[in-house]
């Protein structure tokens, strides 16, 4: 079933390491608008919901709902909630008995609890791979869909403490991201559809965010540039990988790729993206190199090793990959109990498809973490998104 709002949800999508949290605060910071912190419902739910049984069952239904509730990667989203009955909250909010009925219980509670503003919206990177899914939950929702010089994005990348650990597994996570979203930008209208740049946005701030309101059909709101000071701004700007948001826009991450990455580095890029990288509107005049199968192989099996042994790194993700693989347990407990099949295995995409985990968002390989016997981890110290 579908949802229909009054005020239209926006859905901030794009790779990641493109500028979509800054966007994301800069939202929430509008008068109207409330933006939660990241939530990757869609990617670590909506492929596997079939694992849930009937949703009209009371059980069923509650359990869904305190999964996505207790699986944030900020707690609650900071929202005024007892524990004990968070789940009975939401579910007494509900719109329908479905999955799209607690997305949106969730996100109305968020911003009635901020500031009681009339719209929300959501910023996850990779639910650029769930537009469709989104439009059958959320018929009327907008996209604004945010790219970065994906050789910027991919040296971002390779100085943070999560994702692709090489040049080629970088590359190939930004087409894959660009060519996911190429089909959306093609079929929507302009008014559900808008594409921005990263380098447009910090050298244009205040031009930009005009541009995006417009495109809401909202008035802009100057506090929009002051994000830097609101809670998100200022926790992620505690962090080593977002400490950008902690002050006003700059310029300066732009062409990082030129000083950090090697030209055998932006060799392998061309490589791999170098098509996508001209169809996105960026100028590359590196030659590509000659990258053999057994170059691809070397280059993913040194990045799952890598990717594994930096989980719990500082600034890692231990705790949120803990979460996921927990709700592979529960999946699996659910089917011993009947609630679903193997005959349904891989309907439901991208279940069977090669690049599945990256597309879900997890930062490491089951191949890996069974290979090393990761332990989970459930409790950390820090700012923790």
């Amino acid at each position: 079933m579908a949802i229909n709002l009054k005020e239209r949800p926006i859905f901030v999508i794009g790779h990641e390491r493109s500028g979509t949290t800054l966007l994301m605060a800069m939202l929430g910071h509008h008068k109207r608008i409330a933006v939660p912190e990241v939530g990757w419902l869609f990617p670590r739910f909506y492929p596997y919901l079939y694992t849930h049984g009937d949703l009209n069952q009371e059980e069923n239904l509650r359990t869904l709902a305190d999964e996505m509730l207790f699986g944030l990667n900020h707690n609650l989203w900071g929202m005024d909630l007892n524990p004990r009955n968070a789940v009975d909250e939401i579910l007494s909010e509900v719109k329908e008995r479905s999955f799209a009925g607690i997305y949106c219980a969730m996100h109305e509670r968020f911003a009635k609890e901020n500031g009681n503003k009339p719209r929300w919206g959501q910023k996850t990177p990779h639910n650029l791979y769930f537009v469709g899914p989104i439009l059958e939950c959320f018929p009327n929702a907008q996209f604004i869909f945010i790219v970065r010089d994906g050789r910027d994005a991919a040296t971002d990348y390779l100085e943070s403490a999560f994702g692709p650990t090489n040049i080629f597994c970088a590359a190939e996570s930004w087409k894959l991201s660009w060519n996911a979203v190429k089909p959306w930008r093609e079929k929507l209208d302009s008014s559900t559809w808008m594409d921005i740049t990263y380098e447009d946005l910090v050298r244009q701030p205040e031009q930009m965010v005009q541009k995006v309101c417009e495109f809401l059909g909202e008035d802009y709101d100057p506090a929009m540039l002051d994000f830097w000071k609101g809670e998100i701004g200022q926790a992620r700007g505690q962090t080593r990988d977002h400490k950008p948001l902690g002050h006003a826009v700059s310029d300066k991450y732009i062409g990082i790729h030129k000083r950090l990455l090697s030209i055998r580095d932006q060799e392998v890029f061309t490589a791999v993206a170098g098509k996508e990288l001209e169809e996105a509107g960026y100028e590359n005049s590196v030659k590509p190199c000659e990258i053999t199968p057994e170059d691809e192989a070397l280059y993913r099996e040194k990045d799952g090793r890598v990717r594994t042994a930096l989980l719990d790194s500082p600034g890692g993700h231990i705790l949120f990959e803990s979460y996921r693989d927990w709700l592979v347990d529960q999946r699996e407990a659910r089917k011993r109990k009947g609630l679903w099949d193997d005959s349904q295995y891989g309907k439901v995409w991208p279940e069977g498809d090669p690049y599945e985990e990256l597309i879900i968002g997890y930062r490491a390989w089951k191949k890996w973490k069974d290979h090393f016997s990761v332990k989970r981890q459930y409790t950390a110290k820090g700012v923790v998104f």
